[in-house]
């Protein structure tokens, strides 16, 4: 018997109905204030005794409730208690109330995050739960979810404190507790309009309709300030809204939870049927899993099966990492093998400000020359960012970059602040569009030390210079993937493909400022040092990733 239907079944002996649920709303609410304070393991004996010792771990009077009430449909036939896997109960100790969650295909977030809302909407009267799936198919699939969970409660409640007002195909609503929950699709352009939203959570944001970003915008706008916030999907491709989400998680103060395939306790191969698989058959990547991971020989077999059937796509349906699962389409400029061996490279930055907008990796050293290329943009939140890449004029290597959405003014500002900071660096200034009214600004506040061509302030990106720049960048990246610190900029370059007709850019949903300031930093440093061709970005691989190993061990 649970701790609700334990203190209930007290409380029932003898006494009128509606003492019985005015009793038992107390109780709920009561509840409702404590749902994140810890169960002691003697409060567990219990649980311990039918489930084994996994059970006796300190759990928050949420999880508690969700274990002792609520039941699913197992991946196996029949009912079941909700018993929070190795993906869930992570989720439950290191959410906050903005969560973004990345993971691989069905390791039980969907479930797990309507079973908490439930608690959530059953406990804390006045509630508004709604959950939002990217079809009417999942809708439902969702809705039959919630509406089990109501089902499967102890009939007094059922008939009581939680009796239903009504119930559709997306809407459960308790009249008692003013609490209701919802289910919608992103395909309905009205989804959260009018609302006041206390629990949202956005499932399969990637896989949502074009008009996602609106659509998600509105639901956002609905939470109240005190509100949870789930965004949560499987990856789908290096674009769109939910990898924009994920990208800039930090700056817009989500959390980031990744759940790889491996958190899924029935990914495993039978091994009657698979066979054993020796250490000695592990391939180095199989190895590597092995070693990091504490992978066995049942889930190596099973995942070598999937891999095999699934290929291209496996990386992306059983995700292994926060970065290879999101899978470009096209061609990708930059080739994929220094990107990865960058990323393998890249450090923390020594200095981070502005929620991330502001990172370096490498301080300012008396005596040193520096370059800063500069792709700026309109300023609007809704447009494209403007960057800032601070370069090693000797070296190339990265040291700093400026990320985030700003007016011309306030951009020219900050650029001059770094770059007198970084001993008065060059300022490569792309004078396309918004560039005119940044270089104005600088020249304004006094700051002279910048990029010229053709007796004109700036940097011009043509048809004739943007395909030079962005080969020489390539050739920087696939020879000297140590010179460059930037996992946001790195992950641009993924990004970053060939197009039919033959030019370049990012790719739909996704952004290149990071990459052109870059290139333009790079070219421009070409052209002041007089240097030419693609060995003009490099000091060659073997040196600069010897100083960029140097650097990391420090």
């Amino acid at each position: 018997m649970t701790v609700v239907e334990n203190q209930r079944e007290e409380t029932a002996q003898g006494k009128p109905r509606e003492k019985i649920v005015i009793e038992d709303i107390l109780l709920l609410q009561q509840l409702g204030r404590v749902l994140d304070s810890k169960i002691r393991r003697e409060r567990l004996q219990e649980e311990e005794a039918v489930h084994g010792p996994e059970h006796t771990e300190e759990w928050s009077v949420r999880d508690l409730l969700i274990f002792g009430l609520l039941k699913v449909r197992g991946k196996k036939k029949g009912l079941g208690r909700l018993r929070p896997n190795r993906a869930q109960r992570e989720y439950s100790r290191n959410c906050a109330k903005k969560n973004i969650v990345l993971k691989a295909r069905q390791v039980g977030m969907t479930t797990y995050i309507a079973a908490r809302y439930f608690i959530q909407t059953i406990t804390q009267p006045g509630t508004l739960t709604v959950q939002v799936a990217h079809t009417q198919e999942s809708a439902e699939a969702i809705f039959n979810i919630v509406h089990r969970f109501w089902e499967n409660l102890p009939e007094g409640m059922q008939k009581g404190a939680l009796v239903r007002s009504r119930a559709s195909s997306r809407q459960i609503a308790f009249p008692r507790l003013d609490s209701e929950y919802r289910v919608a699709t992103a395909a309905d352009p009205n989804a959260g309009r009018g609302m006041t939203i206390h629990n949202l959570h956005c499932s399969e944001v990637a896989r949502w309709p074009r008009d996602a970003e609106e659509s998600l915008g509105s639901l956002r706008a609905a939470v109240t300030s005190e509100g949870e916030i789930v965004l949560e999907s499987t990856p789908n491709g290096a674009g769109g809204v939910f990898y924009e989400e994920w990208q800039r998680a930090g700056e817009m103060g989500f959390r980031r939870h990744f759940f790889p395939w491996w958190y899924e306790e029935s990914y495993r191969a039978n091994e009657q049927s698979q066979g054993a698989l020796s250490s000695a058959e592990y391939s180095r990547e199989e190895q590597e899993l092995v070693l990091r991971f504490g992978l066995d020989a049942q889930q190596i077999a099973w995942r070598r099966r999937n891999w095999s059937q699934l290929r291209s796509m496996a990386a992306q349906e059983f995700a292994e990492d926060a970065t290879s699962c999101f899978r470009a389409s096209g061609e990708c400029v930059f080739e994929l093998e220094g990107i990865e061996r960058a990323a393998q490279l890249c450090g923390r930055p020594v200095e981070e400000r502005e929620n991330g907008r502001w990172r370096a990796w490498l301080l300012p050293i008396a005596g040193k020359r520096y370059i800063i290329g500069v792709d700026p943009a309109g300023g609007g939140t809704d447009g494209d960012y403007s960057c800032a890449q601070v370069v090693d004029r000797q070296t190339a290597m990265q040291c700093a970059e400026l990320h985030g959405h700003y007016p011309p003014q306030e951009l020219a500002a900050k650029l001059g602040e770094i770059g007198r900071s970084y001993n008065d660096a060059l300022l490569v200034v792309e004078r396309n569009n918004h560039g005119y009214g940044v270089l104005a600004h600088l020249r304004t506040m006094g700051y002279t030390n910048l990029f010229m061509e053709g007796g004109q302030d700036g940097w011009l990106t043509s048809a004739v210079s943007r395909p030079a720049m962005i080969e020489n960048m390539a050739a920087a990246l696939a020879t000297a993937p140590g010179l460059f610190s930037s996992a946001r900029l790195l992950n641009e370059c993924r990004t970053f493909v060939r197009h039919a007709d033959g030019s370049s850019a990012a790719m739909a949903g996704a952004h290149d400022d990071c990459v052109m300031a870059m290139a333009i930093a790079l070219a421009a440093r070409a052209r002041v040092a007089g240097e030419r061709g693609r060995a003009a970005v490099a000091m060659g691989s073997f040196e600069v990733n010897r100083m960029a190993t140097e650097w990391q061990s420090r």
